[in-house]
């Protein structure tokens, strides 16, 4: 059954304080190698992460990159409704679309949110996968907007797996979860199919090297 309108607001409404209450008793450790975290921005990027660490994405984004502002991608579902709303509460706006629907037209809109100044965030593998495997609007996105991309990863002492196509990962309280900003990455400018596909397996080796959980 479907979930929408005020019943959807108000179960977000709970869930967003739980969530607060859930965050309290997690014990970060940052693994900051791109020097981000205390620093002053040092041009804009496009933050990723894998859509199975989705869970803490906006909050550590908030908490340790205090002075980010954008915009997150997020499907066009109504699943992706209530996303947004959840990002919205975390002071982030929403451009929807994904590979199916808006796709191009969403991708044109974070460009235009980089050109303003903001930053932008997106799930290379979301919102239907498959895991680990990098789509290449977020190349196509960098090599528009001349943003770098900043790999993020979480990594969890104890945690539930849900049964979905990524296998989505939520911390247990009380765990420590371990919060890695990999190294700046600038995309390539290309030509050619191939040089493009190359560029597209280049970033996700990168991203996938700050797995240790799969």
């Amino acid at each position: 059954m479907k979930i929408a309108g005020r019943r959807a607001r108000l179960l977000i409404a709970i869930g967003y304080r739980v969530f607060q209450l859930w965050v309290r008793t997690l014990r970060f450790v940052i693994d900051d190698r791109a020097d981000v975290v205390g620093f002053p921005p040092r041009g804009r990027f496009i933050a990723t992460v894998w859509h199975n660490r989705l869970f803490l994405f906006p909050y550590a984004v908030r908490r340790f990159l205090p002075e980010t502002e954008g915009a997150a991608l997020v499907s066009a579902s109504r699943d992706g409704a209530l996303l947004a709303d959840v990002l919205k509460r975390f002071g982030f706006d929403a451009v929807r679309g994904s590979s199916s629907r808006r796709g191009a037209t969403a991708l044109m809109e974070l460009a235009e949110v980089i050109a303003r100044g903001g930053e932008a965030a997106i799930t290379p593998d979301g919102p239907r996968g498959p895991a680990y495997q990098l789509s290449p609007g977020i190349i196509f996105l960098a090599q528009k907007s001349g943003a770098d991309v900043l790999p993020m990863n979480f990594e969890f002492s104890s945690y539930w797996r849900l049964k979905s196509w990524d296998r989505f990962i939520v911390p247990k309280p009380f765990s420590k979860v371990r919060v890695i900003f990999g190294e700046r990455y600038r995309v390539r400018d290309t030509v050619t199919d191939d040089e493009f596909e190359n560029e597209r397996q280049r970033l996700e080796e990168a991203m996938m090297s700050l797995v240790q959980m799969r």
